[in-house]
């Protein structure tokens, strides 16, 4: 039987006991009804597994005793960053959370030109906060044992200034440059691919991501949504690339 398992933001050592943050208490306790003896798997982000043991069980509280950790390999060997432009409600959690499913190594959310979402101050800091839950469950249904990076949304100029260093920078396409079979990548390389927002790239925006080395993939001849293009991609590469074969 498949073990449940639960993010927890702490360090975690062998045979210590853990009382586990309010939500994944209450999940284990209120939604999945466990008792003490009953098992799951904690992890931390780090890598690995740690078999868990609940030892103490109450309404709001839960004890568990740490087994020894276990490395998990189920990271792509295609690191590829997500620029995602921000969309609106479900879009967004959609995104993060089947990007997660498929191996995605970070998201970088940015606003453009035609972005239909703006957020600022403590708004801003409480969808990250959600963003980042939806990416720690989708790792805990998928099996990774290191959570993808969700960064700050930025404007599209500082999005871009934020990427990791790398040749291969892609944007959809169907007229571009590119295609999916011609592309040659290095074991290891980053890909970083650009998705834009609903009402798509603007002249502006197209203007800066060329100015930070952005081509075109043709990934076929019809216009994808913003929660399909990125998604689209992503597949395609880990079944050229990744781990997908």
């Amino acid at each position: 039987m498949r073990l449940t398992r639960v993010h927890v933001a702490l360090p975690l050592v062998a045979g210590q006991a853990l009382d586990l943050p309010e939500g994944p208490a209450g999940h284990l306790a209120r939604v999945l009804r466990l008792g003490v003896g009953d098992t799951c798997i904690v992890f931390n982000g780090d890598g690995h597994d740690h078999p868990a043991r609940l030892v103490e069980v109450g309404k709001r509280h839960v004890r568990v005793e740490i087994g020894e950790g276990v490395h998990v390999d189920k990271e792509s060997p295609l690191p590829v960053v997500l620029l995602q432009s921000v969309a609106r409600g479900e879009k967004m959690d959609l995104v993060l959370q089947k990007a997660t499913e498929l191996g995605v190594d970070a998201v970088h959310p940015a606003w453009s030109q035609r972005s239909e979402v703006r957020l600022e101050g403590a708004r801003a800091d409480k969808r990250l906060a959600h963003w980042r839950s939806v990416v720690v469950s989708a790792c805990e249904q998928s099996g990774r044992a290191r959570v993808p990076a969700v960064e700050a949304p930025l404007p599209l100029p500082l999005a871009l200034a934020a990427l990791p260093p790398t040749p291969l920078r892609l944007t959809l396409d169907p007229d571009g440059t590119h295609a999916l079979g011609q592309l040659e990548v290095g074991p290891g390389q980053p890909v970083v691919v650009a998705i834009g927002p609903e009402g798509g790239w603007s002249p502006q925006d197209l203007e800066q991501l060329r100015a930070a080395g952005f081509t075109g993939m043709r990934l076929g001849p019809r216009v994808l949504r913003t929660e399909t293009a990125g998604l689209a991609v992503l597949s395609a590469l880990q079944a050229r690339f990744g781990d997908f074969a």
